[in-house]
């Protein structure tokens, strides 16, 4: 048989200047990647050191009682410069809401808020405007788009999650409004110092417990671990990892699409998405491996109430990629800070090996800044799950002996 030859066409800037308009969008691709969910929307925008970031929240009722002061809470939790294992940035992080609100009420319009840039150190980044740091996202910026923000990595830094926690700070509301649905989340880990599973009641945890220590573990014994790990490898130029633990209380049961769609899967994109996320895991998490089906597997009873329960939760509160009533706890691992003191060998834009030593602010820990955007992207995440629920399971009569319908409460 003979040989049939493929002509690719790779477009130069040239050719797609001059090409004329599609006659139609079919087969536009959609590729930009920053916006999540289908019934509660969220995009955000801005970098690092612009003129601010934010996020506009399309799909949020009406009559949802918000002000900045809703949104604030979870933004002074996030903000860089608290405390000795933060970043040294100083930002005040003030929220700005410009549309989407009217006498303190949500008017089911796009709510736009926004957060100013105000003290942006572009100055630190002059030496690296040709050169790549390790394990940052500059080189692939430049892969993909042949362009990027050197200031503080543009959209690749952690800055940008700003977006996301005011829009889960929104996304919390409306779960404790409708279904009295609570998310936490704490530092379990940090470099080697574990935190043991059974030291933490995830039935009778609370915020204060969490916020009670800088590194927001509920344990004053390990936070003070903790922050000596933290301490020790920033005194060394250094950085370390940690873990996030993420528990969701009270979650109306049905929530998720199988079999693309799963409540698992939904969660586990979103938290991905997070700056320095390598990993997550739900209930007993990759532990359960190293089980038989008859240990982990969670049996069910029915509760004084005549609720379906399991006795245990091994699942962690989703099977079949379904919630099922019981609290949704789950792992999230974030690497070590790839900016460090530390002398490393690298290369420039013109692919010349190099020295480089950060001269700038550094997070020794990114997770315990890290846990109120953990929380924002589940807020995120179950809100929208609630919101298709609704619409396709609740519309009609609800088979009442199986189903629940969620614990509405007034407004």
């Amino acid at each position: 048989m003979g040989t049939s030859l493929v002509t690719i066409f790779i477009p130069t800037t040239s050719s797609i200047l001059s090409a004329p308009p599609p006659k139609s969008r079919l087969g536009v691709i959609r590729a930009t990647g920053n916006t999540y969910g289908s019934n509660f929307r969220v995009t955000t925008f801005g970098e690092s050191h612009g003129f601010g970031i934010g996020c506009v929240i399309d799909g949020c009722p009406p009559r949802l009682p918000l002000s900045p002061a809703d949104i604030q809470l979870d933004l002074n939790r996030r903000k860089p410069g608290q405390n000795q294992v933060t970043t040294p940035r100083q930002e005040q992080d003030i929220c700005h809401i410009s549309s989407g609100i009217v006498d303190d009420l949500t008017t089911g319009t796009p709510i736009k808020i926004e957060i100013r840039n105000e003290n942006p150190r572009k100055q630190d980044y002059c030496e690296l405007r040709n050169v790549y740091r390790p394990s940052h996202a500059d080189a692939t910026y430049d892969f993909k788009y042949g362009v990027r923000s050197v200031e503080g990595g543009g959209r690749s830094s952690a800055r940008e999650t700003i977006g996301r926690v005011a829009a889960g700070a929104v996304a919390k509301k409306i779960l404790k409004k409708v279904a009295a649905t609570e998310i936490l989340a704490y530092t379990s880990q940090v470099h080697k110092v574990r935190l043991p599973d059974d030291l933490v009641d995830h039935e009778a945890l609370t915020l204060s417990q969490i916020e009670s220590n800088v590194v927001r573990c509920p344990s004053p014994e390990y936070a003070a671990k903790m922050i000596a790990a933290i301490n020790g490898v920033q005194e060394a130029g250094n950085s370390a990892g940690g873990v996030v633990t993420c528990i969701v209380r009270n979650v109306p049961r049905g929530l998720g699409s199988p079999v693309f769609d799963k409540l698992e899967a939904e969660l586990a994109k979103a938290v991905m998405s997070i700056p320095a996320c390598t990993g997550v895991e739900f209930g007993s998490g990759f532990a359960g491996t190293m089980m038989t089906g008859s240990e982990h597997n969670d049996e069910f009873y029915v509760d004084a109430n005549g609720r379906i329960r399991t006795r245990t939760n091994r699942s962690g509160g989703i099977q079949g990629g379904i919630s099922n009533g019981e609290i949704i706890s789950m792992r999230i691992a974030f690497k070590p800070t790839p900016t460090i003191k530390t002398k490393q060998m690298t290369v420039t834009r013109d692919k010349q090996e190099t020295e480089l030593t950060f001269p700038g602010s550094q997070e020794p820990c990114v997770a315990p800044r890290a846990i109120p955007v953990v929380e924002a992207m589940v807020a995120m995440v179950v809100v929208d799950q609630m919101m298709a629920q609704y619409s396709q399971c609740m519309l009609f009569p609800i088979k009442d002996t199986l189903q629940e319908p969620f614990g509405v409460l007034p407004l």
